[in-house]
């Protein structure tokens, strides 16, 4: 097959996922009722995670280690969550991939099932969890009373766009080659700790020293992180959107490896896992 064949196949099997498009809404439904399967205050959990994920790091910078904390920073908490948030949707879509193929194994072995769902569902899922978080977030916002404004609010949905494909992207690789190197699941959990203290979500982009700010713009996340402060924290015009309109291009671009990545490896899943 010669490659111009296979990239229109791949494009071809790619929107063909339109198709499957209530498949992936009852995998998503199906996996937010096992996560909270059994428990007392059962899809609570959703509004009570982030809410007290907050309280820790808030409860760690503030009264712990109240030296740490940038006390030009404030209100704290509104600048920890704003980030936090979109932080988990984005670090449990990755970890979660890392094992979905392997553990979705039994549909991965029927004939006409697309394993890339897999991994979408996963990023959809989390996505889900992080729409619960945001009316906390909203709280917060009107409790501080926050500089909010229309035109930098048009934004936000921008910001979780590019923050879809870039997680999808990711998404798509680690869940392929994990298939085939197990130890990327272990490994993944350490990097994905070293990544949170990498990127501006706990302190701001200022405090970071000349050498480590070079080193922060490379962080993907760390634009994502920035654009959602300038938008929900900070008082001023949406200063980051060039950045944030170059993350999505490259975000794009990602997507289409990593379902490249994912498509050259499809065959060999269902003996692996």
């Amino acid at each position: 097959m010669s490659p111009f064949s296979y990239w229109r196949l791949m494009f071809h099997n790619l929107f063909q996922l339109v198709r499957y498009r209530g498949l992936i809404q009852s995998l998503v439904a199906r996996e937010l009722s096992a996560r909270y399967r059994g428990s007392v205050l059962g899809f609570f959990w959703s509004f009570i995670n982030p809410l007290m994920l907050l309280l820790i790091y808030s409860f760690v910078f503030t009264v712990v280690l109240p030296g740490i904390r940038p006390v030009e920073i404030e209100p704290y908490a509104l600048f920890l969550f704003c980030g936090l948030l979109p932080w988990t949707w984005f670090s449990s879509s990755l970890l979660e991939s890392t094992n979905v193929l392997i553990s979705g194994g039994n549909l991965i072995k029927k004939v006409m099932f697309p394993a890339e769902i897999l991994p979408i569902v996963s990023v959809l899922a989390n996505m889900v969890n992080f729409c619960f978080g945001l009316p906390i977030l909203a709280v917060f916002l009107v409790y501080y009373d926050a500089p909010l404004q229309f035109v930098e609010l048009v934004w936000f949905p921008v910001v979780v766009l590019v923050q879809f494909v870039l997680s999808l992207g990711l998404a798509l690789i680690l869940a392929s080659l994990t298939v085939h190197f197990r130890d990327i699941k272990d490994l993944m959990a350490n990097l994905l700790t070293l990544w949170f203290f990498s990127t501006p979500i706990i302190y701001p982009m200022g405090e970071a020293p000349p050498i480590g700010r070079g080193f922060l713009n490379m962080n993907p996340f760390t634009h994502l992180a920035i654009s959602y402060q300038e938008i929900l924290f900070y008082e001023g015009p949406f200063g980051h959107w060039k950045w944030l309109l170059v993350l999505g291009v490259a975000s794009v671009v990602l997507f289409l490896f990593g379902y490249f990545v994912f498509d050259r490896l499809r065959d060999s899943f269902a003996e692996e896992v």
